[in-house]
């Protein structure tokens, strides 16, 4: 049984990536919501300010989401922190496997996102 080494920095590495698409995020979400208020602005048909509502909705939720994910960033790198502390530049297994399962979710809430700004475009092709 061949076994793999991952170090710290590796992950570092993809917590920086990571952090990097979530500020993307939401400087999109920022500019998103200002296409909102426009519309809010133009339109008085209850049908199109019910969807608008929808999508606000769903920014705030992402919103919450991405401060989340940082948070849990965050913590994962002071665990490195404290493991280089100690001279330790291997990671073990229950953090690596944590790592894993958060890389999981990342590529979830990507595809959410993604789903959400074609939803959005579409929205606003018809009402812009």
């Amino acid at each position: 049984m061949e076994t793999t080494t991952v170090y710290n920095e590796d992950l570092h590495f993809e917590h920086v990536q990571w952090n990097k698409e979530l500020a993307f995020w939401e400087d999109e979400l920022k500019s998103f919501q200002n296409r909102l208020d426009e519309l809010v602005q133009r339109w008085t048909d209850d049908r199109v300010l019910a969807e608008l509502g929808q999508y606000q909705n769903q920014f705030i939720i992402h919103k919450e989401k991405i401060d989340e994910l940082k948070e849990e960033i965050e913590a994962h790198e002071l665990s490195i922190a404290e493991h280089l502390k100690k001279s330790e530049n291997v990671i073990d297994r229950v953090h690596y496997r944590y790592h894993l399962a958060f890389r999981e979710r990342m590529e979830t809430q990507r595809d959410i996102y993604s789903d959400l700004k074609r939803r959005f475009f579409d929205f606003l092709s018809k009402y812009m």
